[in-house]
């Protein structure tokens, strides 16, 4: 007698998975925000902190360490040097990118349906990036390794919520730091036909991401067409290194695309105030972007921030607070005025499991740089840590909430159909919707839907397992590689990168440090 109503529940969850499913395979290869970015700061609040970073460039300086070509480079555009300390003319930097670098790009997928617009009213969505550890429900936090990496560039690609392959989604420590940016790339453009992130720690490690995207799209393509977009960090505060730099200047060079990103933790890189971080983000994204385009003019370039607060009682980064948020909204505005793509952060957390601190940090992150019309969102899926893992789960659950911003950027619907003023006078005062012929037009696509999020009754809940979010995404995301396949690869490409890896492998020294 029990095992009938039980049956027929199934089959009812059965039909809502599939409509889920239904609804979510269909995807954009980015978002198009129809929204206004969020403005939190008066012109002349921008003016005050531009002015304090034109200050900084001319009196402080910026530090180029080991790289003498660059110090050529700004000599020759009118900068002062003494040593390794760069000092800009007033308004030099300024007017060198705003001159120079587009507003926006093109970054080509080996799929052409998958290209992205980086800039403009776009929104691309990028997993996270550079975490030495991986965590699963299963096998808790451990060191992660190629089979990770694989596996979060395969969740990647079939997620129809991220637009971007990513980068360094985790460190295969398994493999010899030397070597294992080959891997790294091969597996970009093997199990993804997305666009992805190059190498960045090692001019030479660029110059391999460079080689491997041409066998794939061909000689000459890149030399007109940026298929690469790599992040390029500051060593905050107010220096640049030689293997940011010379990484920098080999994708410059070969027409990709760097995002030239300011990395401070509030207190220790930079002052504790928001105008103060604003103002020396700035002033280093400013230099770094000029020997961009002192390299190559019109070079792509995104101007990148990531900015943190940090525990003034232990040292440590913490996320999801108010203040990084107005460093979001206040940078995002500097750049929009500057006339260049920008980047900041997703979905971050200080938590070390996919948890209740999890979810509030992460969305305390998000909506700011979805209302603050970041174009380049990096880190919108796995963050756990501060960075230090990346979560299977927590990737899941990200990406659903990426696909819930994709409804919200869309903004509200004002057509005859939006505004269902028909709907309201054919249904009347004391009645309800669910008959009328507009409820009936639109119920598949009228709102927006987790894939999991838990809306049953508690009784139905109970009876599926009591599962939480994480452990429902742990399901997710298994299934999802079980039913895994490849996009097409010709096989002479793939041999072809497989041999340079080889020989590039044999060439290398075996390096962990």
């Amino acid at each position: 007698m029990t095992d009938q109503p039980s049956r027929r529940r199934a089959g009812g969850r059965e039909a809502r998975r599939a409509a889920r499913e239904e609804t979510t395979t269909s995807s954009t290869p980015y978002l198009t925000r129809t929204i206004p970015p969020y403005e939190i700061m008066s012109e002349e609040g921008l003016e005050i902190i531009e002015n304090n970073a034109e200050v900084i460039l001319e009196e402080v300086g910026i530090d180029f360490r080991d790289y003498p070509s660059s110090l050529e480079l700004f000599k020759n555009a009118g900068a002062t040097i003494d040593g390794e300390r760069v000092r800009f003319p007033k308004g030099m930097c300024r007017e060198i990118v705003t001159n120079s670098a587009p507003s926006s790009y093109i970054q080509h997928a080996r799929n052409p349906s998958n290209n992205v617009q980086i800039g403009g009213d776009a929104t691309v969505l990028v997993p996270a990036y550079g975490s030495p550890f991986a965590f699963d429900l299963d096998n808790g936090r451990r060191y992660a390794n190629i089979e990770d990496f694989r596996n979060f560039v395969k969740l990647a690609y079939m997620s129809p919520h991220l637009h971007h392959s990513g980068g360094t989604i985790v460190e295969p420590v398994d493999i010899p730091v030397s070597k294992r940016h080959l891997d790294m790339v091969y597996s970009h453009l093997k199990y993804s036909d997305k666009p992805f992130m190059g190498s960045v720690t090692a001019p030479e490690r660029a110059q391999d991401s460079v080689a491997l995207a041409e066998m794939v799209f061909g000689d000459g393509f890149l030399k007109q067409n940026t298929v690469m977009t790599s992040l390029i960090n500051a060593s905050s505060p107010m220096c640049w290194d030689a293997s940011m730099l010379g990484a920098a200047e080999v994708y410059a060079r070969s027409n990709q695309a760097t995002v030239i990103s300011p990395f401070i933790v509030a207190g220790a890189m930079a002052p504790v105030t928001v105008a103060g971080v604003a103002a020396q983000t700035l002033a280093e994204a400013l230099a770094g972007m000029t020997f961009i385009q002192l390299v190559n003019p019109g070079a792509p370039t995104v101007f990148g921030s990531f900015a943190m607060s940090m525990s003034m009682q232990t040292g440590a980064p913490t996320f999801g607070t108010p203040e990084p948020a107005l460093i979001l909204y206040t940078v995002a505005a500097l750049a929009r005025r500057l006339g260049v793509p920008f980047r900041s952060g997703g979905n971050l957390c200080a938590s070390k499991i996919p948890d209740a601190q999890a979810a509030s940090e992460s969305i305390s992150t998000f909506i700011p740089a979805i209302l603050g019309g970041v174009n380049f969102m990096l880190h919108s899926a796995g963050w756990l840590e501060g960075g230090l893992a990346m979560g299977y789960e927590k990737f899941i659950i990200d990406a659903d909430q990426c696909g819930l911003a994709a409804s919200f950027v869309k903004g509200v619907d004002l057509s005859e159909n939006g505004q269902a003023l028909d709907a309201i006078k054919e249904t009347g005062p004391g009645q309800h919707f669910l008959g009328s012929e507009h409820t009936l037009k639109n119920f598949e696509t009228a709102f927006a839907v987790s894939d999991i999020a838990n809306n049953d009754s508690y009784e139905q809940w109970s009876e599926e397992g009591s599962l939480d979010a994480a452990q429902r995404a742990n399901t997710t995301w298994k299934k999802m590689l079980n039913d895994y396949e490849p996009p097409p690869l010709d096989e002479s490409i793939d041999e072809a990168m497989l041999d340079f890896i080889a020989k590039r492998k044999d060439e290398l020294p075996d390096e962990f440090a």
